[in-house]
């Protein structure tokens, strides 16, 4: 075989522990059953407001059908079951491929309502790409190794360093291709002015901080392909970085991968927008351009 096509197979397909991804099985379609309750979690109330269905090209392109009650609910119930199978490493393909299947449309009809998450890139990802390691003997403890566990595992990698980089991308996008738009604005200062909480409220004195925390951001987003090429204690300092950098938003904007729709059905409550839909705050201004 040729020596430069080996060192790229060996790259993307590296002979992994096939227990990572048996262990990986259990955490993620247990994480799934939490997602649903935790995070994205409207599908079945949103499918009650049929007139505020916006359907992302995923839906469009594969002609799925509008969410309704019957629907969601059976998708939350099909959810639950194939990830219980999925997290005892029980028909690894087929509660893989279910599992994936379902939470890629609940998902999208959860995110068809308001903005996209772009958290979600790697998790569905993973979802996706688990099932094609097949079934492990051993499981838990099985001490064989496999290029196929070490590519779902590449898989996920990757997934990941592009949810960094291209949230980067968007910035540049959505500041009309120019580099500088976004980390010169006053972004930051407008989140902080929208979420006055933590650490963020006593850093609105300090615009050019700010402003330099902005650069910061933006260029290790760019950057962050690069962690693609670490290995070892290179590699746990980068995920010990990024862990810190999420750590540092929550502080600073209260911010996290945590749900904010909660704040919305509140809202409503009280006279506000729709449940699960972005309540306009005095002042605010589209981010993107193209609204």
């Amino acid at each position: 075989m040729n020596p430069t096509l080996t060192r790229l197979t060996g790259w993307f397909a590296p002979v992994r522990p096939d227990s990572r991804i048996a262990i990986l099985r259990t955490v993620l379609y247990l994480f799934v059953i939490l997602d649903i309750h935790a995070f994205v979690r409207d599908p079945i109330p949103l499918s009650r407001q049929p007139e505020l269905y916006s359907p992302l090209l995923l839906a469009r392109l594969f002609h799925l059908p509008p969410p309704s009650v019957p629907l969601t609910v059976t998708l939350y119930v099909v959810l639950i079951v194939a990830s219980l199978v999925g997290a005892a490493n029980r028909a690894p393909r087929v509660a893989g491929l279910t599992v994936a299947a379902a939470f890629t449309w609940w998902t999208a009809i959860g995110m068809s309502y308001g903005k996209v998450d772009h958290d979600h890139l790697a998790f569905v990802v993973a979802l996706w790409t688990l099932p094609t390691a097949g079934v492990i003997a051993g499981r838990w403890r099985a001490t064989s190794a496999s290029a196929q566990s070490g590519w779902v595992l590449k898989c996920i990698q990757i997934s990941v360093i592009a949810t960094y980089f291209l949230s980067g991308i968007t910035k540049i996008r959505s500041g009309d291709w120019s580099f500088t738009s976004w980390p010169n604005s006053a972004i930051l200062l407008w989140a902080i002015v929208r979420r006055p909480h933590g650490l963020g409220q006593f850093l609105m004195p300090f615009p050019g901080l700010l402003r330099v925390m902005q650069w910061f951001a933006f260029l290790a987003e760019l950057a962050s392909v690069v962690v693609l090429w670490l290995r070892g204690r290179a590699l746990l300092v980068a995920a010990v970085f990024w862990l810190g950098f999420h750590v540092f938003t929550v502080t600073i904007l209260y911010i996290h991968f945590a749900p904010t729709r909660v704040r919305a059905r509140r809202r409503e409550r009280a006279g506000g927008g729709a449940a699960g839909h972005p309540v306009p705050v005095a002042g605010d201004q589209p981010v993107d351009r193209s609204g």
